[in-house]
Order: structure tokens, then sequence, then C-alpha cells
């Protein structure tokens, strides 16, 4: 009678062992799921920041730029145009993180580098 009673105890065990092992791999999967929703959201909020970002900073460089051109015209000085050169970097990388793909490019050189290893280093100066 004890061995009958014991089966079935084991029997159940194993039956609800399954079920929670089922459970756990679905919470996992949604937890993943939700993961990358989150990411997504955060990508999308980070490229929506920088397009409304580079509206105003457009705006400002469009200002200095005609501003400092004309400056330099009026004071004969071409050393006025200088700041140009930095803000229009600025302005590129705005852009190209809005509308062009520096988040793709960023995400797949990522990717390709081998996780706690720097990308620079050769083995020959960095260790093991």
């Amino acid at each position: 009678m004890g061995f009958i009673f014991s089966k079935s105890m084991s029997d159940t065990l194993k039956s609800q062992q399954e079920l929670a092992l089922v459970n756990s791999r679905l919470q996992l999967e949604r937890q993943i799921l939700m993961q990358n929703q989150m990411r997504e959201r955060q990508m999308a909020m980070q490229i929506a920041w920088t397009r409304e970002f580079l509206k105003y900073f457009g705006l400002f460089f469009g200002l200095t730029a005609v501003g400092l051109t004309t400056g330099a015209m009026k004071k004969k000085k071409p050393g006025l145009l200088l700041p140009i050169v930095p803000l229009s970097f600025i302005l590129a990388y705005q852009y190209d993180m809005g509308y062009g793909t520096l988040l793709q490019r960023m995400k797949g050189l990522s990717n390709m580098r081998p996780v706690g290893h720097h990308a620079a280093c050769q083995g020959i100066f960095c260790g093991p």
C-alpha cells in the first residue's frame, strides 16, 4: 500500500516539475520579449530626441553660419569662419544619428567586438 501511495506521489511530483519547467521557460521568453520591446522603445525615443534636437541645432547653425559669414565679409577677417567647422561636424553627426544609419552601424560594431577584450588590443600590450 505504501508503494502505490509513493508511486502516485512521484507521478504527481514529476508532473508538477514539468509544469514548473514549462512555466519558467514561458516566463523567460516573455521577459526576453519585454526587454527587446523596451530596447526598441529606448532606441525610438533616442532617435526622436535626436531629430528634435537637430531642428533647433540646425536653426542655430544656419543663423550662426550666416552671421559669421556676414561678419567675415564686412570685417575682411576669414578667421571668423573657423567656428563653422566644428559646428558642421556636430550637425553632420546629429543628422546621421537622426536620419542616417549611425545606430545600426554602432549596433553592428558592438556585436562584432569580443566580450571582455578591448577592440584595439592585439594581445601584445594588453596581456591575455
